[in-house]
């Protein structure tokens, strides 16, 4: 990934987007290392008894994946606030990007605000927020 400086950085410009591997034992490994071996987190049949279309992406490493984009593109920066809405359902074993938008800069306090979202392969917004 590309990176960026605060310095030459205006409203509107835009992160590249970040593209990511839902691959099922990534997620699966990470849902058990914070003790959240569900099975709607561990396997499709699993998540199937529960109603969802098969294995599911923890919102907690959702936001983690945008969290890590945004500061992965901004080095040296610090992640202040970030807040999100889940809007869908992030499937493991997909593929999904992570994008970033600069909507707000304070030369002064050297701060950014960024709207960023989570999207499908397909183009549906699985996650919105703003940092």
């Amino acid at each position: 990934m590309s990176t960026a400086r605060f310095d030459d950085l205006e409203i509107g410009d835009e992160m590249p987007p970040l593209d990511l591997d839902l691959a099922r034992d990534f997620v699966a490994g990470h849902a058990g290392f914070l003790g959240m071996g569900f099975p709607r987190f561990t396997d499709d049949e699993g998540a199937r008894r529960e109603g969802l279309p098969g294995q599911i992406t923890p919102g907690n490493l959702s936001l983690a994946l945008l969290a890590t984009a945004l500061v992965g593109w901004l080095p040296g920066s610090r992640l202040l606030r970030l807040g999100t809405t889940f809007r869908g359902v992030a499937l493991a074993g997909t593929r999904a990007r992570v994008h970033a938008m600069i909507t707000g800069k304070d030369d002064d306090a050297r701060t950014l605000e960024c709207d960023l979202w989570m999207e499908s392969a397909e183009g549906d917004r699985l996650v919105i927020g703003t940092a």
